[in-house]
């Protein structure tokens, strides 16, 4: 299956579901900070989740269950950029465990991570979308129960298409 992400809409084979992406929108370019969702056609890399709040996911991908020491290194010149890391760490990061329900669930997207470049953006995610679907930062969010739905189809072979009708930079 290949999901095709389109203005704030992921397509699934014949299921269209609203998503919430970069405040920016989509951009060609994408830079660290810059709000957008980056433009291009990804591999889903790995699923993570908050075992303390939901099941296991059931999907083809690798999963891994967020402890409190769980990061992503967003550091544009560490060694770690655009990486899982375990905190404490250095160098800024986000935490993947969190007080609000965004990263429950979230599915790594394989962007910039073959190889990384530096500043080209870090911590692109598939996750929970916030309440009323306000943007991200350059992640796609979608309801939890279709997250999980969508999780029993995927495995590493699936891409997902982002910004296909873009509009950003």
């Amino acid at each position: 299956m290949e999901l095709v992400v389109s203005g704030n809409k992921l397509q699934a084979g014949e299921r269209s579901f609203k998503c919430s992406i970069g405040r920016k929108g989509y951009a060609t370019n994408k830079r660290e900070g810059d709000g957008c969702t980056p433009v291009g056609t990804f591999h889903l890399r790995e699923v993570f989740y908050r075992a303390d709040r939901i099941p296991a996911p059931v999907t083809g991908l690798p999963i891994k269950a967020i402890s409190r020491d769980d990061g992503w290194c967003d550091a544009p010149d560490d060694e770690k950029y655009n990486q899982h890391v375990y905190l404490p760490y250095s160098a800024s990061h986000e935490e993947l465990w969190r007080e609000d329900h965004l990263y429950d669930l979230l599915v790594v997207i394989g962007y910039n991570d073959g190889p990384v470049i530096s500043g080209a953006g870090s911590a692109i995610f598939m996750h929970v979308a916030a309440p009323e679907f306000t943007p991200t930062q350059g992640c796609v969010g979608l309801e939890l129960p279709v997250l999980q739905d969508l999780l029993r189809k995927l495995t590493t072979q699936t891409k997902i298409v982002l910004g296909s009708e873009q509009t950003g930079s």
